[in-house]
């Protein structure tokens, strides 16, 4: 889309070879970012970074930390049509690995969005309605990205005695999320939701044919490279 509007000023201002290039640029971004294997393939790398468990086999830890924000409508495979029957997301993850005992306490991080309750109250809320003990859930309202999340439930962290803590985010943030937790030192395990960006397994993809889903997945693809650039350029990681 820079590409496209960088496009139409150079037109504006006469320069119609750089017009002409921008646009084909942009055009070919595109088309290479629709493509089902570009995104498995980039996806897919950031995505097994960190292996997957199913929750009775997750490593255990001291408290299960739940980092705010969406995660791709919590689809199971982003090449499928959503089905909420098949959905899953962070605070689903949370709460099985909680009744499986793979932690006693729930850290819940993530601030408004919109108006005055917070991501972390409104997973609280969920989990509370599920069953979930109160006593068990921890929450830190004002973080409003990844390297806040971390860095305002760090003096939590530490009342509860540097605990090991088992992340939980998506497969496809998991990276940049497990980068900021070791520069700051904490003993952290991810424990990731299942990877979503995977061949589907009900019918035939064309890794080399466009698809509308690999194009919209490729917004959330980019993010995390750009995340992760941009964490190293602010010390972050």
């Amino acid at each position: 889309m820079i590409l496209l509007v960088c496009a139409v000023l150079a037109a504006l201002l006469q320069h119609k070879r750089i017009a002409i290039g921008l646009t084909a640029s942009g055009l070919l971004w595109v088309l290479v970012w629709s493509l089902p294997i570009t995104t498995l393939y980039f996806g897919g790398k950031l995505e097994s970074m960190y292996e997957y468990q199913p929750a009775e086999s997750q490593e255990k830890g001291d408290v299960i930390m739940v980092l705010g924000g969406n995660t791709q409508a919590n689809r199971a495979n982003w090449f499928e049509p959503y089905n909420r029957a098949t959905a899953t997301d962070r605070i689903d993850r949370a709460q099985a690995l909680y009744l499986n005992g793979r932690a006693p306490k729930i850290l819940l991080s993530g601030g408004a969005l919109h108006g005055k309750v917070s991501e972390a109250q409104g997973m609280a809320q969920v989990l509370k309605h599920r069953g979930l003990p109160e006593n068990a859930l921890l929450l830190e309202n004002e973080s409003r990205n990844t390297y806040e999340n971390v860095t305002l439930s760090q003096p939590m962290l530490e009342q509860l005695g540097h605990p090991k803590v088992l992340v939980v985010t998506s497969a496809l943030h998991m990276p940049r999320a497990m980068a900021v937790f070791k520069s700051k030192g904490i003993n952290a395990i991810a424990a990731p939701v299942a990877p979503q960006i995977v061949p589907p397994d009900d019918y035939t993809l064309y890794p080399w044919l466009p698809h509308t889903r690999s194009l919209e997945a490729s917004r959330s693809i980019i993010k995390e490279y750009f995340g992760l650039l941009g964490y190293w350029i602010r010390d972050w990681i």
